[in-house]
């Protein structure tokens, strides 16, 4: 509010006391809009009216000049109507997707705050004032923790024990976000934050993409605990479906569990077993000999892959997406192209050299059988590295020319 100090609780004058009557949401401009509250509808009539009742309620009780953005996916049953009719903004999104449906609301607020819940009434609006003091006490980002509260019937059991555990846990390992419900609906943040979050998903995945964000921007995140009532109307989840998009999401956008880690291992497990079978060292009790190294020269090459494409994947992230990622920031200012050029021009002339040495020993007994075999594999799993890191290098190079200024 202009001449106002905006406290905790609401907007306060200079003196400290408070206003003498809370204004009523229809009646605040929009330069006095301190909170949005933005609620994501697909055929909620039987809930929708009152959700935007209590969540006006809610800030009108604490004197917290705000609106309520009613995000409309399509409905066919009347919902923007009643939202309208209780007090909302209705905005329309015709693009069907939670997280379409939220950009939309997220585009049409007005407020210095953003609070995003449900419309299906498991989530009580009264808590709206909690997540709002956490913001005026510097948090960037709000989330709420269910997991202790939970009234009977609220969750499946497959979503409360395996499916939400299990998929913060990776969460949490991926991107060290250090949250306990990482999809929980109510949630808020600061409007300032939104071009630094760049969220693009549209489907439930977006709960996903919020959180990992706000991680990797380093964004200050904080939790309070909540209830998670059981929900009024239809469900549009789909426990295995939607597990999976948030499961694919993680993935897609951690290159270092995804490629870098396996592509390492399977790299060092192959090196390993092609070292043992050429020192003819015993391990587990037996000899290994060239089947032994036909596999562990494919692990190595497999691996050597995998790696390059981890790091053309973090390389994407970090010169396309604007993404910041120290490891790779690190690795980019110390290597160069040339550097990789040189040690897979090495690698590569290495095998051709070896190649070559067997070739005349082969020609030099007269042909027939070929008796190097290890050795021949050796040759043929180098000249395969050395291709792969001379190419990897080269498009490193070539997704540096698009990166940010």
């Amino acid at each position: 509010m202009r001449g106002a100090v905006e406290g905790p609780r609401g907007p306060k004058r200079a003196d400290g006391a408070a206003l003498a009557e809370p204004r009523r949401l229809e009646e605040t401009s929009e330069s006095e809009v301190l909170v949005s509250v933005v609620i994501p509808c697909l055929n909620e009539a039987g809930t929708i009216e009152r959700c935007v009742r209590a969540a006006r309620r809610a800030l009108d009780d604490h004197e917290l000049p705000g609106e309520v953005v009613v995000a409309d996916n399509g409905s066919t049953d009347g919902s923007p109507e009643l939202a309208r009719s209780a007090g909302a903004r209705v905005v329309k999104e015709p693009r069907r997707g939670y997280g379409s449906a939220y950009l939309a609301g997220f585009a049409a607020a007005r407020g210095e705050y953003i609070v995003m819940a449900d419309a299906d009434l498991t989530y009580d609006f009264g808590d709206i004032p909690r997540f709002v003091e956490e913001l005026d006490s510097d948090a960037e980002f709000v989330i709420g923790d269910r997991m202790k509260n939970i009234e009977p019937g609220a969750m499946p059991w497959l979503n409360r024990y395996l499916g939400n555990p299990v998929l913060t846990g990776i969460l949490n390992l991926f991107f060290r976000a250090g949250v306990h419900d990482a999809h929980c609906g109510m949630r808020a943040f600061r409007r300032s934050v939104l071009p630094v979050l760049d969220l693009r998903t549209t489907g439930m995945e977006f709960a996903s993409e919020m959180v990992i964000r706000a991680a990797k921007e380093q964004l200050d995140i904080r939790e309070i605990p909540i209830a998670y009532h059981p929900r009024e109307g239809e469900s549009k989840l789909s426990p295995w479906r939607d597990g999976w998009r948030h499961l694919r999401f993680l993935l897609v956008h951690s290159p270092t569990y995804l490629f870098v880690l396996p592509g390492a291992l399977m790299a060092l497990i192959g090196m390993l077993v092609v070292g043992l079978v050429l020192a003819e060292i015993s391990a587990l009790g037996r000899n290994w000999d060239l089947h032994a190294m036909i596999g562990g020269s494919l692990l190595l090459i497999v691996g050597a892959q995998v790696l390059g494409l981890g790091l053309c994947a973090r390389a994407y992230g970090v010169y396309i997406l604007g993404e910041h990622d120290r490891w790779f920031e690190t690795f980019r200012a110390r290597v160069r192209l040339e550097h990789g050029l040189a040690v897979g021009g090495i690698v590569l002339i290495v095998g051709l050299v070896l190649g070559a040495w067997i070739v005349a020993k082969w020609v030099e007994r007269g042909g027939g059988e070929l008796s190097e075999g290890k050795l021949a594999l050796l040759a043929a799993t180098l000249v395969i590295l050395g291709i792969q890191i001379f190419f990897s290098s080269f498009l490193l190079s070539i997704l540096g020319l698009r990166r940010r200024r």
